[in-house]
C-alpha cells in the first residue's frame, strides 16, 4: 500500500509480512531449489486456447503421469517443472522452498516457534543429539542435557531419523505432551516434556568500558519480526547505564523483513527523512521515516562479506545520513526485495525478487556492497580460538566509538 503526502512524494506504508520478506538467506544457505507450477487436477481446457506453449506443458506432464513406465511422484514433477522455470531467471534469490525448508524459514523470521527448547545435529554414526538446550525451556526443566541421543518419541522409533525429521515431528506434533527417550552414556532415560512458545533471541548486548567511555554494544543476528522489540529494549538499558556512543555488529546477519530493519533505522533518523528507496520496474518510492524519535550520540558499524540485505539497509543509511562509521570489509552486495507466495499443494513458498532497494543518496549497491569507511580483515587467529581478545575487528570498531 502506498500513500501521498502534500508534497507529493511517496511515502511506504508499513509491509505485510508476505509483501516485505527483504533479503533473506542468502544462497549460501538456501540456494536455488524448485517450485509449483501446477496442481494435480490442473488440465488443459482450463488454459487459454492461445497459449499452446503451455498446453503443451501440460500435455508433457499428463503424459508422464499417466505412461511414465514406473510410478512417478506428482508433486516431484511439479517441482521439478517450476524448477526449470525459475532457473531460466538466472536470479539467485528467486527460489523455490520446500515444505520443511519452509517451515524453519518461518520460525527463524517469525522469531519463535513451536517446541521443547532445544538445537540438534547428527554425529558420524548418524545419531541424532542435542546441542543446545535453551535456557528455561521445556527440555531444560525435564532434564534434556547436551549429548542426549533420541531414540523414541512416544511410542515411535526414531534412532534411524534425520535430525530434520525429529525436528519436525516435534513442531508438528498434535499431541503436546510428549515422552521422549534418550540414549545418556549408557543409560536409558525417558522425559516427559510439553511443547511450548519458544522465543528465539537475534541480538545480543552489553556495555564495553574503553579509553573512559561507555559504549554500548548490540550484535544483531537477524531482522526477525521479534528484532525490533528486542532491539528497541536493549537500546533503553543501554542508556539507562549512561552509554556515550553505540556499536552495531551486523556481521554475519543475513538479512530478514524490511519492516524490521526500517523500524529500528527509525529509532535514530529525524523525522521526514528519507530511509531508503525501492525502484520497482524504473519507478521509485522514496520511504520517509514517520517518527518523531532520533538520536545524536556516535554510532558504529561493523559489516563483513556475510551482511546482507537489510544489514546492507542498516549499514548504508547510517553511513550516508547518520554519519556513522563502518568499520570492517564490504557487504554482500544484495540490492533487491523478494516477495513470497505460499503455495497450498506442497506446503513450500515461493520466494521471487520484485524490486530494487537503493540508499538514501540513490545508490544500488547490487553486487559490490557497503565500502566500510576502515577497512580492516579479521584476524586469522580469531578463527583458531574465537576469543573475542582476537577479534580484531571489534576492538577497531570499540576505538573509533571511544574517540
Amino acid at each position: 500500500m502506498e500513500k501521498k503526502n502534500n508534497n507529493n512524494k511517496k511515502i511506504k506504508d508499513s509491509f505485510k509480512v508476505s509483501e516485505v520478506i527483504s533479503i533473506i538467506f542468502i544462497t549460501l544457505v538456501i540456494g536455488i531449489i524448485v517450485g509449483y507450477a501446477v496442481t494435480i487436477n490442473f488440465n488443459s481446457d482450463k488454459l487459454n486456447n492461445n497459449d499452446e506453449a503451455l498446453e503443451e506443458f501440460v500435455d508433457t506432464y499428463n503424459d508422464i503421469k499417466e505412461n511414465y513406465y514406473e510410478d512417478v511422484d506428482t508433486n516431484d514433477l511439479i517441482n521439478g517443472a517450476i524448477s526449470g522455470m525459475l532457473s531460466v531467471l538466472e536470479d539467485p534469490y528467486t527460489t523455490y522452498l520446500d515444505e520443511s525448508v519452509t517451515s524453519d524459514f518461518n520460525d527463524r523470521l517469525t522469531g519463535s516457534y513451536s517446541g521443547i527448547g532445544v538445537e540438534v545435529n547428527m554425529d558420524k554414526d548418524d545419531n541424532v543429539y542435542v546441542v543446545t538446550v535453551f535456557e528455561d525451556s521445556p527440555a531444560a526443566r525435564a532434564g534434556l542435557q547436551v549429548g542426549d541421543i533420541f531414540k523414541k518419541i512416544d511410542n515411535t522409533d526414531v534412532s534411524s531419523y534425520s535430525s530434520a525429521q525429529i525436528s519436525d515431528m516435534i513442531k508438528n506434533s498434535k499431541n503436546k505432551n510428549m515422552n521422549i527417550t534418550v540414549l545418556r552414556g549408557d543409560k536409558t532415560l525417558t522425559l516427559n516434556l510439553k511443547l511450548e512458545t519458544i522465543e528465539l533471541d537475534s541480538i545480543t548486548f552489553k556495555v564495553v568500558e574503553h579509553n573512559s567511555k561507555k559504549i554500548g554494544y548490540i550484535d544483531v543476528d537477524l531482522f526477525a519480526l521479534n528484532t525490533y522489540s528486542q532491539f528497541s529494549d536493549a537500546l533503553t538499558d543501554l542508556e539507562k547505564q549512561g552509554i556515550n556512543s553505540l556499536v552495531i555488529d551486523v556481521r554475519n546477519n543475513s538479512g530478514g523483513y524490511l519492516d524490521t530493519v526500517t523500524n529500528i533505522i527509525s529509532l535514530f533518523l529525524k523525522e521526514h527523512d528519507v530511509i531508503y528507496q525501492l525502484d520497482e520496474k524504473g519507478d521509485i518510492t522514496k520511504v520517509f521515516d514517520e517518527t518523531k524519535e532520533s538520536r545524536d550520540y556516535k554510532v558504529v558499524v561493523l559489516t563483513n562479506e556475510y551482511s546482507a540485505s537489510a544489514s546492507e539497509i542498516l549499514a548504508s543509511y547510517m553511513q550516508e545520513s547518520y554519519g556513522a562509521i563502518v568499520v570492517g570489509t564490504n557487504s554482500y552486495g544484495k540490492g533487491t526485495v523478494q516477495q513470497t507466495k505460499d503455495l497450498n499443494e506442497t506446503g513450500g513458498m515461493l520466494k521471487y525478487t520484485v524490486q530494487k532497494w537503493l540508499t538514501p543518496k540513490g545508490n544500488w549497491i547490487n553486487d559490490k556492497g557497503v565500502t566500510p569507511d576502515i577497512k580492516i580483515e579479521l584476524n586469522e587467529k580469531y578463527y583458531e580460538t574465537f576469543n573475542e581478545e582476537d577479534d580484531n575487528q571489534y576492538w577497531q570498531a570499540i576505538e573509533e566509538a571511544s574517540k
